[in-house]
């Protein structure tokens, strides 16, 4: 379907934060912008909220003084709701509330023309449930930005029990010529991003609450090894914690109470105690006057370099073979031989996770010096690294694994023994969640993983990255997870599991 063209009139309804990006947006790709708000005198504080966010640009020489006087005149605030009875989209982004969404809508529909298509820019109504008392439901559909609107590339373009596809097709269309990245999704709980990312944050939460290290040594190892752009604590504390519990609280009872989307006990007790994040000054952190952040745990390197200059290379090292590659630059010695895919340093014999316990591992395996090391994005990037040693693992052994990745440069923290360390049961937990929605046809395998990349600045989507780790490991990692909790929470979806078994990719 094609674009509207911008002769077509855009409506905005609700001129917060929100609702204001989405007219900036509108404004700045040609279309003529009507702006209103139900409280007095908030539509033209709008526009002139935006008329400030992009003199700043012009300040900075980013925006050209013209083009921002082009872009203001194009947005108009309007006081009466019947003011926008002639705009082609009209958007809806007020309060969450499906009720008041329902009477607007129901507004919006005698107002304007019956070709007019009536948007919702919900985060987590059922797009279905708002459309389901109106006249014409195949009107309606979602158009999900993110925060800041302006800023932020991915809309989600969700689709209700009843919108026409021709609807659907042409605000896909509208937001890619708005110089968007928009994704299709279906009217299920969270859409694609706020469902699929819920792993992203529990499973940081679970490994506290187990005390696996502490908040700033778990979201440096997200950043420098995952190379997320932040780390869960870091996030939720910038969200605001009460927004963020509540989000997988209604995910959690959407889905029945699925203990995948469990919230965590820890979260709940910063709600209570109204430690909210940045916008009060306390979350995981504290962010008032002369507060400062703590430091992550990372082990000290020796006063004087291990005089031990070979590594043992057993078997394929597989996603790892860049991290022997920098050792070797590094200059060790490397010895390849045949073997279960492990490194040989010292007295440590190391391993990438496979999402059992290091000492489970070491007693099955017979390997009492056993150190696991967690994955990472890019080990030939990569500034920091967690390990895992067995119980069984002596202190030399230890010292050993922590030397061998000094030498490449690579800070270490070290972490109880924990399923799956923290990047790999982060990424094999998303990878799951997506390939969940993708079963169940929330979302096809590209558009989930350009909404996690584009919504979330992940630094690949997640069945891409589960692609790249090979055919079935991450089946294998979450089978082996779930088997040292014995719950439900880490089921392997059934197409991971199909996959497994066919050994092949979500790509291939």
């Amino acid at each position: 379907m094609p674009a509207l063209d911008t002769h077509t009139i855009i409506a905005v309804i609700g001129a917060g934060a929100m609702g204001s990006g989405i007219a900036q947006v509108a404004a700045q790709a040609g279309h003529r912008v009507y702006l209103h708000d139900q409280r007095e005198g908030a539509a033209q504080n709008g526009r002139e909220g935006i008329a400030r966010q992009l003199q700043r640009r012009v300040d900075k020489g980013k925006m050209q003084q013209q083009d921002l006087d082009a872009t203001i005149g194009r947005i108009q605030p309007v006081a009466r709701l019947d003011d926008v009875a002639d705009a082609g989209l009209v958007i809806e982004a007020i309060i969450e509330d499906l009720d008041i969404k329902r009477q607007l809508l129901a507004i919006l529909e005698e107002l304007c023309a019956g070709d007019t298509i009536l948007a919702t820019n919900t985060s987590s109504i059922s797009v279905t449930a708002l459309g389901a008392e109106m006249h014409k439901p195949e009107r309606l559909v979602g158009m999900h930005f993110f925060n800041p609107a302006p800023l932020m590339a991915l809309v989600e373009v969700v689709m209700g029990l009843a919108t026409s596809k021709s609807v659907a097709g042409t605000v896909h269309a509208t937001a890619t010529a708005w110089g968007k990245k928009p994704v299709y999704a279906t009217s299920t709980p969270g859409f694609i991003v706020n469902r699929v990312a819920r792993p992203f944050y529990a499973e940081s939460l679970r490994l506290l609450q187990e005390q696996a290290t502490d908040s700033a040594t778990l979201d440096a190892i997200i950043r420098e090894a995952g190379q997320f752009r932040m780390g869960a604590f870091e996030l939720t504390d910038l969200i605001g914690h009460d927004v963020n519990y509540a989000v997988t609280n209604s995910v959690f009872n959407s889905y029945y109470q699925d203990p995948r989307f469990q919230p965590s006990l820890i979260q709940k007790e910063l709600v209570e105690a109204g430690r909210l994040g940045r916008k009060n000054g306390q979350g995981f952190y504290a962010y008032g006057e002369g507060a400062e952040k703590p430091a992550p745990q990372t082990e000290p390197e020796p006063e004087r370099q291990s005089d031990e200059t070979v590594l043992i290379v057993e078997g394929n090292p597989g996603v790892a073979a860049p991290l022997v590659q920098r050792l070797r630059a590094a200059g060790l010695t490397i010895i390849e031989r045949d073997g279960p895919g492990q490194l040989r340093f010292g007295d440590a014999v190391l391993a990438l996770t496979d999402g059992r316990m290091a000492t489970e591992r070491a007693a099955t395996d017979g390997v009492s010096n056993l150190v696991l090391f967690d994955l990472a994005f890019d080990y030939s990037k990569a500034s920091r690294l967690a390990l895992a040693p067995a119980d069984q693992a002596s202190d030399t052994a230890v010292s050993c694994a922590c030397a061998l990745l000094q030498r490449a440069g690579v800070a270490v923290s070290l972490v109880a023994d924990r399923p799956g360390l923290v990047i790999m049961r982060t990424v094999a937990t998303l990878a799951n969640e997506a390939a969940d929605a993708a079963l169940h046809g929330v979302a096809t395998v590209a558009d989930i993983d350009l909404a996690m990349k584009a919504g979330l600045n992940y630094p690949d989507g997640p069945l891409s990255w589960s692609d790249r780790l090979g055919a079935g490991h991450v089946f294998n990692v979450l089978t082996n997870i779930q088997n040292s909790y014995a719950e439900d929470r880490y089921r392997p979806a059934l197409l991971l599991r199909k996959n497994a078994f066919a050994q092949k990719g979500f790509y291939s």
